[in-house]
């Protein structure tokens, strides 16, 4: 039965040495990401709408597509 608490008080100071080295490597800056942004102009931007501009109410109809036509 000893072994058990032995046991138990070592995986609880591993865990802590484990939780202890990636709280370290975080405030370190490990994790920080330094390629996305470089490479974030390259990808499309959604289209945004002008907030000013009215929609057609005369053409909202989408047009019809027929499947000989994705052929």
């Amino acid at each position: 039965m000893s072994i058990i608490y032995m046991l138990l008080a070592i995986s609880v100071i591993v865990a802590l040495v484990f939780f202890a080295a990636f709280i370290f490597s975080v405030k370190s800056g490990q994790f920080d990401d330094t390629y996305t942004p470089s490479v974030r102009m390259l990808f499309d931007d959604e289209i945004v709408k002008d907030k000013s501009e009215k929609p057609n109410i005369k053409n909202n109809k989408k047009p019809i597509i027929f499947k000989e036509q994705l052929k």
